[in-house]
């Protein structure tokens, strides 16, 4: 059975930083692309950042480009999000997601991932 699990989340000012983690199981890492989403209360989903499984190709949304920075530790089939410069705008719950996939797909679609982990709070006070 395919699964993701996140944590790290937290409360942190703005300003600091936090690295999430997504462990996943029951799926080879080097198959699947995985990405990081989040959702602001009465927004909708935003794709933040991906990273290919064979090639570990990253791809960013610009509103986190140069701050945030995604990475992958294949032995402990976890992929990390590091969150540097975070900023009020970035209070959501964040979430993990993983498509089977085996070239460079850039996606930052929900609609394009098949599996989700069931989310971690992030908050950043002013």
């Amino acid at each position: 059975q395919s699964q993701l699990v996140e944590s790290g989340g937290g409360l942190v000012q703005s300003g600091g930083s936090l690295r999430l983690s997504c462990r996943v199981s029951g799926f080879a890492l080097n198959e699947y692309v995985i990405g990081w989403f989040r959702q602001a209360p009465g927004k909708e989903r935003e794709g933040i950042s991906s990273i290919t499984g064979r090639s570990r190709v990253t791809y960013y949304a610009d509103s986190v480009k140069g701050r945030f920075t995604i990475s992958r530790d294949s032995p402990k089939s976890t992929v990390f999000l590091q969150m540097n410069s975070l900023k009020p705008e970035d209070t959501g719950i964040y979430y993990c997601a993983a498509v089977h996939h085996l070239g460079n797909w850039k996606t930052l679609s929900a609609r394009d991932y098949n599996y989700w982990g069931q989310g971690t709070q992030v908050t950043v006070s002013s």
